[in-house]
């Protein structure tokens, strides 16, 4: 097979469900009704929580965080995937497919550290009440936040280089609805070793090690719960975090799915792994920020007032 490197190679193509016409046109339809509620829901979370001073806490502080990360998520992929839905095979120049990979890698890494920093704010709260103020003040919970955006860039930086340096067969179509890393290192033609070791470092980072304070802040936040003499007591402690850990088990549950084990390669047609493979990454990126503020929202009491009093003023 004719070799290309990245200082030739000028395009991908992705093919996504370019075989299925009739399902394209239907998940058109509903990735593009799920990418305006997204646009809302997160939009109203956000404004609410800016607008009303009641929830300028930081539990809410990291939840704007969480919001403005999904619009950011999936404004970087969803236009891509809805063109794509449109045409037999999307034609995608090879620098606009690296800076997509870089946002979607970008955030999705954020977003992992960021939930962990959310459940340490969830453990100060429950096993800390009274000093949970002193703790986690402004001087706290601001750079928290800014370290997660700050690692989940550094991340992707790393992860987007060393792909970028890869050479590419001649063939350069991608199995996916976007430009997915693992579905381009699948098109190396090289030793990608180096990438794998770099996801697995990766993986550590961003996955291993926020599910790890999760799971921990979790047992001190459930026997914290425990002792809690009255019935009514632990519903009220345990629902401050309730939708934390719902959205937590669905994120990762998903992500762990798709990458905690790296392929190095495999064939090029779209067989039926890669088409569950390509489906469970629209379901991460399109269904679990949908869900975020509908989560945070239905069973949170001072949301909801909140967005009642933001209509009533207007």
């Amino acid at each position: 097979m004719e070799m290309a490197n990245d200082s030739t190679l000028t395009e991908f193509v992705l093919v996504g469900l370019s075989a299925h016409p009739r399902v394209q046109i239907v998940l058109f339809v509903v990735v593009l009704c799920m990418y305006l509620m997204i646009l809302l829901g997160n939009g109203v979370l956000i404004s609410v929580i800016i607008y009303d001073s009641h929830l300028h806490t930081p539990m809410y502080f990291f939840l704007c965080n969480l919001s403005f990360l999904d619009i950011c998520y999936t404004s970087s992929s969803v236009p891509l995937i809805l063109d794509s839905f449109l045409t037999i095979r999307k034609r995608v120049s090879f620098s606009g497919c690296m800076v997509q990979m870089f946002l979607s890698f970008a955030m999705g890494a954020t977003e992992c550290v960021l939930l962990g920093m959310m459940a340490l704010d969830r453990y100060v709260a429950i096993c800390f009440p009274l000093r949970y103020p002193a703790i986690m003040n402004k001087g706290a919970y601001v750079p928290m936040a800014a370290g997660s955006w700050v690692s989940g860039l550094a991340d992707s930086v790393v992860q987007t280089s060393l792909a970028m340096q890869l050479p590419f067969c001649a063939n350069n179509a991608i199995n996916h609805f976007v430009c997915e890393i693992l579905a381009i290192l699948k098109l190396a033609c090289a030793d990608i070793s180096i990438n794998v070791i770099s996801m697995a470092g990766s993986n550590l980072i961003v996955l291993v090690i926020p599910v790890l304070v999760i799971f921990i802040s979790y047992i001190f936040i459930v026997a914290t719960i425990l002792r809690i003499p009255t019935t009514e007591g632990k519903h009220k402690a345990f629902s401050t975090c309730s939708a934390h850990l719902t959205v937590v088990v669905i994120f990762y549950g998903t992500i762990f799915f798709m990458y905690a084990k790296p392929e190095s390669k495999t064939s090029v047609g779209m067989d039926n792994k890669d088409i569950i493979e390509a489906l469970i990454s629209l379901f991460y990126g399109v269904l679990i920020p949908m869900l975020n503020p509908l989560i945070y929202s239905l069973r949170n009491k001072d949301v909801k007032a909140a967005v009642k009093n933001m209509l009533d003023r207007k």
